[in-house]
């Protein structure tokens, strides 16, 4: 079998039927209920992120409707050289990359704090009840979301202005406080989404060895030497997959997010890359310039990640690639 194998990698094995000719080059007989497990997931990305790059050259045509994307004329990098010395670069870069910063910072840490104090916990029914609580609110509609804080931070009538007026404070206008939109938006998705990235972590936890615990109990070993000796190297590879993906989608913060967080009033901070995009593209109809800066987006996010990735590689010997 395994000199067919080898003959077969070769393009040298001998006449027979199509089937035995190619099986070992692209899929086992075997295997085969695994590849139409598969197959769903290869379609929908073929279909929704594959063939929708056809699009991408309008970034270098001066697109019109009327013309289609075949017969507009090309423009080359004149939208990305317009982008890059406009008016609005640096600040939307700016303000892109400090509330990712912030995003990465604040948040990451979160789940895996959450998820190393549920391993250790014992008590199973406040267990449970932890992540029920914490995982629910990934669940709520984004837009319900942003509306639930509209409706606590309102300066008239929300719960909080009204807790700091009782304790002798001012009202704070806080949607409408450029200095208090990153603040918001970054607690606001740990609250939301903290409980559920903890699964992952969870998960990874699930395959530490028991004997191992037991072993350190013996030698008189505390929770947090437990923490940092046994569950913090077990879940390492997981931390730094989980890493890399979210630099990799630095510029790509939740635009959506900010965009029904934005107001005319804190638009000097929740003016992101992806909110001038949506602007730009559908409510301008600037095709060609929302595609161009949504590209440069995209090429310095594969950039960043695989930069972090071969950093990662050397320091901490692990990638993921």
């Amino acid at each position: 079998m395994e000199k067919q194998k080898d003959l077969a990698l070769k393009g040298q094995l001998p006449s027979g039927t199509v089937w035995q000719r190619m099986k070992w080059k692209f899929i086992n007989k075997k295997e085969w209920q695994l590849w139409l497990l598969v197959l769903p997931v290869i379609v929908f990305f073929f279909i929704l992120h594959y063939i929708p790059m056809y699009g991408i050259q309008i970034a270098f045509k001066n697109y019109s409707i009327s013309r289609g994307m075949g017969a507009s004329p090309w423009v080359g990098f004149s939208h990305f050289e317009k982008f890059i010395t406009g008016p609005m670069f640096f600040k939307l870069l700016k303000n892109t990359i400090v509330l990712s910063f912030y995003n990465i910072i604040m948040g990451f840490p979160v789940p895996i704090i959450f998820a190393l104090l549920l391993n250790h916990l014992r008590l199973n029914k406040l267990k449970r009840f932890s992540q029920t609580v914490t995982f629910a609110p990934h669940f709520i509609s984004l837009v319900v979301m942003v509306g639930m804080l509209y409706l606590f931070l309102s300066p008239s009538s929300g719960v909080v202005n009204s807790v700091i007026e009782r304790m002798g404070g001012d009202r704070v206008f806080f949607m409408g406080e450029p200095g208090w939109f990153r603040h918001i938006f970054v607690l606001s998705w740990i609250w939301q989404h903290s409980g559920y990235e903890a699964i992952i972590y969870l998960a990874a936890l699930t395959a530490v060895d028991l004997s191992l615990y037991e072993a350190a109990t013996i030698d008189g070993a505390s929770k947090v030497q437990k923490i940092f000796k046994i569950d913090i190297p077990a879940i390492l590879p997981t931390l730094v997959t989980m890493m890399l993906l979210k630099v990799g989608r630095m510029l790509n913060i939740d635009y959506q997010k900010a965009l029904l967080m934005q107001t005319a009033l804190n638009q000097d901070t929740s003016e992101i890359i992806g909110t001038y995009v949506y602007k730009t593209g559908l409510i301008n109809a600037q095709f060609s310039y929302s595609t161009a800066i949504n590209l440069f987006q995209t090429v310095i996010n594969l950039i960043l990640i695989i930069a972090v990735n071969k950093i990662s590689r050397k320091v901490a010997d692990e990638s993921l690639w």
